[in-house]
């Protein structure tokens, strides 16, 4: 075999390696091992905390949105081709309004595997109403979402706000090099 053809076969088994293991790690968030309502609700809660303790200006936010939606597991994983999917829970004046789930595809330059969790708030009725009405919610499309990274964490106040819905991305975990919800689409789930 020449140099070439060695070096070809090894990037190629490293890849398929890579695939393999993504999709190992993928496979153990898909809904056949979903948590019960009442761990979900658990979860989210902690979730929702923890959020509000490395970050008090999400605290200050969720006191004026209509709703609170968490998801506080998403697992992504890919190797060209991506997804990720996670379940979490729509609250409105801190009681239980429903199920969500959260699953996104993607393609492009991307290897390895992730997981984090994300809080968004609704801050109008539009956005409440749009979510509980629409037969899946693709962030991009519908009401206006701001992802709320340092910087405009920073320049963010009760009194600035002019968007449909925030979101905070935190606890990411993993070796993947970006992240994003852009594409992502919320579904509500039975439980």
């Amino acid at each position: 075999m020449t140099h070439n053809m060695i070096r070809t076969r090894r990037t190629f088994v490293s890849h398929l390696s890579i695939a393999a293991a993504s999709l190992a790690l993928l496979g153990g968030a898909l809904p056949a091992a979903a948590a019960t309502a009442e761990d979900l609700d658990a979860d989210a809660a902690q979730a929702l905390q923890s959020l509000y303790k490395s970050n008090p200006g999400a605290e200050a936010l969720s006191k004026k949105s209509r709703a609170i939606l968490v998801f506080p597991k998403i697992v992504k994983a890919g190797l060209v081709f991506g997804g990720s999917y996670g379940e979490g829970v729509l609250t409105k004046g801190g009681k239980n309004a429903g199920y969500y789930n959260s699953v996104s595809a993607s393609w492009g330059w991307q290897a390895g595997a992730e997981s984090y969790g994300y809080v968004v708030f609704l801050m109008n009725d539009k956005a409440v109403k749009y979510l509980e009405q629409s037969k899946g919610w693709e962030f991009g499309a519908g009401p206006s979402v701001v992802v709320v990274n340092e910087g405009v964490a920073k320049n963010l106040s009760t009194t600035t706000l002019k968007d449909d819905a925030y979101a905070f991305i935190f606890d990411q975990q993993g070796l993947m090099a970006s992240l994003s919800i852009q594409g992502t689409k919320i579904s509500r789930i039975k439980r």
